[in-house]
């Protein structure tokens, strides 16, 4: 139910994300939702917040080491198709539960918990960074920078239907990494 949540959360955003579709996508019975789940929608979406984040912490900790340039090209490619993908209609699951429309006491949770996530993420872009040769307050920076194109790329390519600003912002991203930190 976790995975097709975090599916729904990438199509249809928390709104859009019907129970109904989840049963039928994840083959659970419809009182499996609440016996594992008995905050309803909002903890399955925080659920899902939680596995989709650390899923793609993972894929971040793997990044090979090496310069500030290998971390960030490596970066790049690394999300490249996932932002690809936002052309027929995905998007990020963490960004969807951030900007959820819930009732207030909900939207709060839910803003928590993507906020962690995204926290999380330039927390291990940072790290990277600064076993690259970056200090660590420049290494958050750029971190944040990788994870604010890779949001926004998700809602340009979703809009435009292609990628090309992201490569534009990567050409762009590439170039000013080289020019700060030239091997």
């Amino acid at each position: 139910m976790i995975d097709a949540a975090v599916d729904a959360l990438r199509r249809d955003g928390v709104a859009g994300m019907s129970f109904t579709d989840l049963l039928s996508a994840s083959g659970a019975a419809r009182g499996a939702i609440y016996h594992h789940f008995p905050g309803g929608k909002s903890e399955l979406v925080v659920e899902a917040v939680t596995r989709n984040a650390a899923d793609v912490r993972a894929r971040l900790a793997e990044l090979p080491d090496g310069s500030p340039r290998v971390i960030v090209d490596e970066f790049l490619k690394l999300v490249r198709p996932v932002v690809q993908e936002s052309t027929a209609g995905s998007g990020c699951a963490v960004a969807a539960a951030a900007m959820s429309a819930s009732d207030q006491r909900d939207h709060e949770h839910l803003q928590q918990s993507a906020a962690a996530a995204l926290g999380s993420w330039v927390s291990v872009l940072a790290g990277r960074l600064h076993s690259g040769g970056i200090d660590e307050p420049e290494a958050a920076d750029l971190a944040s920078l990788l994870v604010t194109t890779l949001e926004g790329a998700h809602v340009l390519a979703r809009a435009e239907g292609r990628i090309d600003s992201f490569d534009r912002t990567a050409r762009a991203l590439r170039a000013l990494v080289a020019s700060r930190y030239p091997d």
